[in-house]
């Protein structure tokens, strides 16, 4: 048995992450997850892989999705907050027409906050930017084992990974002589890990990378489905307190035994939404079918 341990949304693609105590996933994921985005003038989206400085902005939005805050995590030498002044608190457009957007090559619509929020982004990334919305009438298809749909994320609609499989890493880094990573780094929604000591049942969650095997699962009120392995790109050397990108870790210990059969390098599984509901932190994770790892 496993239960959740962190519940995250990142309503901004690509910006800082929110910890939350209980949410609704919803068929495209956790409420609000990666429902906007940061794109160029041209429409094209702005990732960490480019614009590491997207993990210094903080964004919240209200429980209705209606109002969107953004902070910077980043401070100047006096107090106030450097790059994109002290924050902004936008209503959240829905109505305003509709304009092409890129992600990954692929062309999607979205939905433009307008001025206010475009310049504290241009700002505070050093480059002209646009914030979009996923549009009320998006659908987007996801692939994979079971598919499913999702907002602006870069597949699936959510992403699981566990502790020990975190653990398990940090200890081969230790081995390299490299410092441990905190979870952050990887960008999780939903973070597993063993019941506490004295619970009975098999203790799946302390074998590294055993949520590859899931196939199906309940997490509180709702059923998720595997799509595929999560691949990790260049943004997984970001590190997310400093907004900029550090050295060769992870991916260099994570291509030594993380390898798909496609060649990527692999941590974490992705996953469908079968039947929304809500979840929580200490809920149990109840798996209904296990496969092979694939990796």
């Amino acid at each position: 048995m496993a239960t959740v341990v962190d519940l995250l949304t990142y309503p901004v693609k690509g910006c800082a992450g929110t910890s939350l105590d209980s949410a609704y996933l919803t068929p495209a994921g956790l409420a609000h997850d990666r429902s906007f985005m940061v794109v160029s003038v041209d429409g094209v989206y702005r990732t960490q892989r480019r614009d590491p400085r997207l993990a210094l902005v903080r964004p919240t939005i209200s429980a209705d999705g209606g109002r969107l805050t953004l902070a910077s995590a980043e401070r100047g030498s006096g107090d106030g907050v450097r790059g994109g002044g002290d924050g902004l608190d936008l209503d959240v457009v829905t109505s305003a027409p509709r304009r092409d957007v890129d992600l990954f090559g692929a062309t999607f619509r979205g939905i433009d906050q307008g001025e206010a929020v475009a310049a504290w982004l241009s700002d505070f990334l050093g480059a002209p930017s646009r914030l979009v919305r996923v549009p009320p009438e998006h659908d987007r298809r996801t692939d994979g084992l079971t598919p499913g749909t999702s907002g602006y994320a870069d597949s699936s609609a959510v992403h699981l990974l566990s502790r020990a499989s975190l653990g398990n890493l940090n200890a081969r880094m230790a081995e390299r002589g490299a410092p441990p990573l905190v979870m952050d780094r990887f960008r999780p929604n939903i973070v597993v890990d063993s019941r506490p000591e004295g619970s009975h049942g098999e203790d799946w969650a302390a074998e590294p990378h055993a949520e590859d095997r899931i196939r199906r699962m309940t997490i509180g009120a709702a059923d998720l489905g595997y799509t595929k392995l999560a691949v990790r790109c260049a943004v997984t050397l970001v590190d997310q307190e400093a907004g900029a990108r550090g050295g060769p870790e992870p991916l260099r210990t994570l291509a030594g035994y993380r390898r798909a059969p496609g060649g990527g390098v692999v941590f974490g599984a992705k996953f469908s939404v079968v039947r929304p509901g809500k979840l929580s932190v200490g809920d149990e994770v109840d798996v209904a079918e296990w496969g092979d790892a694939e990796a």
